[in-house]
């Protein structure tokens, strides 16, 4: 088991070094000027001097040299735009909004959705499957910048049930994770339903069944164990969608979080704030994913010793 960890260790490392430097050249050969608006009003001296207080003067490799350094000791710059903030400061000040909203929209995905797909399976082609599958598509179908402003106007504005915006106490929360959360729980709902279908039809649960064990046993002890390891291997992505929060729902419901501050840095060129945010939603993705395959190797043995021969 250490080999297997060490090795997705090293993997989640090089994975991490490939998207720190495409995400560096990338912006490097964008069109614009770092600088942005005030460019325009600089001088040709001040400009050159400011590109020497940045190191923009340097050789794009000794740039490169240089930022890894600072990455790797959890320095990712200063905004051009705002020479006093840190991408990390920003990072500090914003994010816990953002992991909080996250945090509630993946305690809903993962309790409705599993709830959902599991009653689904166990009603299956009867009315509660239906009714189910309905939510789900909808989930599906529906975009979050529709639902969102959807819910914040008629549960908030028209029945005033919950607040439709801003975040200051807990019951602005609910309807900013719901709207996060209805995608991921119609994600979930339909895989959990298709494996405990699939769990269902195997020859160990008709033995079960014939041996008279009692169905709250073989489903909770069979078919929901094994049936739950497809959507294990999906919570990684599926958590970092919901904990790095959307654009879309933060802007819509007033969150404070860091997508706001995305959002800002690409209208403002910001591109060592781009770069920076691009890096720590990245680094959480690798991360998230190592720690699932960790997990799906402790929940199933045979995965960490295949890939060990």
């Amino acid at each position: 088991m250490l080999k297997y960890v060490l090795r997705r260790f090293f993997y989640m490392l090089v994975t991490l070094w490939v998207i720190v430097t495409i995400t560096f050249f990338l912006m490097k050969f964008l069109p614009g000027n770092p600088f942005g608006e005030a460019a325009a009003k600089l001088t040709p001296e001040n400009l050159q001097i400011l590109r020497e207080q940045y190191g923009l003067d340097k050789p794009l490799w000794q740039q490169y040299l240089k930022y890894m350094g600072q990455v790797v000791q959890g320095d990712l710059g200063v905004s051009y735009q705002f020479p006093t903030r840190s991408v990390v400061s920003v990072i500090k000040s914003a994010y816990p909004a953002s992991f909080e909203l996250g945090l509630e929209a993946l305690i809903f995905s993962v309790i409705i959705g599993l709830f959902l797909g599991i009653f689904a399976a166990l009603r299956h082609n009867k009315i509660g499957d239906y009714s189910a599958m309905f939510i789900a598509i909808v989930g599906v179908s529906i975009p979050s910048f529709v639902i969102g402003p959807l819910l914040s106007y008629f549960v908030g504005v028209k029945l005033k049930w919950l607040p439709p915006g801003l975040w200051t106490t807990p019951e602005h929360r609910i309807l900013p994770a719901l709207a996060l959360a209805l995608g991921t729980i119609a994600i979930l709902a339909r895989m959990m339903r298709a494996s405990m279908l699939e769990v269902a039809g195997q020859d160990y649960i008709k033995t079960a069944r014939a041996k008279g064990l009692a169905t709250v046993s073989i489903v909770g002890t069979h078919m929901i164990r094994n049936a739950i390891l497809p959507v294990v291997t999906i919570l990684g992505p599926i958590a970092v969608n919901v904990l790095t929060g959307t654009l879309v729902i933060e802007k819509i419901f007033s969150v404070p979080g860091i997508g706001y501050q995305f959002v800002s840095a690409i209208l403002t060129n910001d591109y060592t704030m781009i770069t920076g945010l691009t890096i720590f939603y990245a680094a959480i993705l690798v991360v998230m994913m190592f720690l699932t395959d960790v997990i799906y190797g402790f929940v199933d043995p045979r995965i960490r010793l295949g890939r060990g021969r």
